[in-house]
């Protein structure tokens, strides 16, 4: 919303009554808000806050069974990581996709909602934290590989909430590499190591973390706060394809 007492105004001509009209009707009319289309895209607190499964917002838009916030704790499928589940406004969220910088939920028909409705978000907590855990602990195996095998090239990845994977073009079974690498990996989960998230471009919403002994790694999911909650994790190969390589990571509980 803008005031319309925002607006900058140059009348010239003074003593002209087209000045003194528009004067009046300036006047009359400063106090009044009129409606403008959205500015900002969604505040997503679920970078400030991850571990918040409960948030209130208000509805910014509304197109058929689509919908936009003000804010939301709700993750959007981005990065490999699957999408939050959970309702907003009571209603069940059918699906959550990133459009840009915005992020759309689509409900379910009938839904009922209308723009500036004050709404309530739940998400699936126990969802939610396995998808934290298991996202840091497929970004570490990565960096292992990167660190080790010079021209390794990541060619997918997803991160769901049963186990995550990585797929790797490379030309040789990356299956005597897994157990030094499953090692080294749980050595860092053990040590309880902080995890420094932070944007690295605020425009863009580009994000990182990092820990001691690692370059910054560009990340936009949803990570916990120190390694040691990740938990003990094992990794299994799978040969997708000539050429190519697949590890998948497991939590250990």
């Amino acid at each position: 919303m803008t005031s319309i007492s925002d607006c900058d105004y140059s009348i010239c001509d003074c003593g002209n009554v087209r000045q003194l009209t528009y004067l009046l009707i300036y006047r009359n009319l400063k106090s009044l808000t009129l409606p403008t289309t959205q500015l900002k895209m969604t505040q997503k607190t679920f970078w400030v806050n991850p571990y918040q499964t409960f948030h209130k917002t208000i509805v910014a838009s509304v197109d058929g069974n689509d919908i936009t916030l003000q804010s939301t704790i709700f993750f959007a499928f981005s990065g490999g990581q699957e999408s939050d589940h959970g309702t907003i406004g009571g209603k069940q969220v059918i699906s959550a996709r990133k459009e840009g910088l915005e992020i759309v939920y689509t409900l379910a028909e009938n839904h009922g909602l209308t723009v500036g409705k004050t709404v309530d978000i739940e998400i699936d907590w126990t969802r939610r934290y396995r998808l934290m855990r298991l996202h840091f602990a497929a970004e570490l195996i990565l960096e292992l590989f990167y660190k080790s095998l010079d021209g390794v090239d990541k060619v997918g990845a997803h991160i769901a909430e049963t186990k995550a994977r990585i797929d790797f073009s490379w030309p040789e079974s990356i299956a005597p590499m897994l157990p030094e690498f499953t090692l080294r990996a749980n050595q860092i989960i053990e040590a309880d190591l902080e995890i420094k998230c932070a944007f690295d471009d605020v425009v863009t919403e580009r994000r990182y973390w990092e820990i001691d002994g690692f370059s910054r790694v560009l990340c936009g999911g949803t990570h916990v706060k120190r390694t040691g909650e990740v938990g003990q994790i094992r990794l299994k190969r799978n040969n997708i394809g000539r050429g190519k390589e697949r590890v998948e990571i497991f939590l250990a509980s």
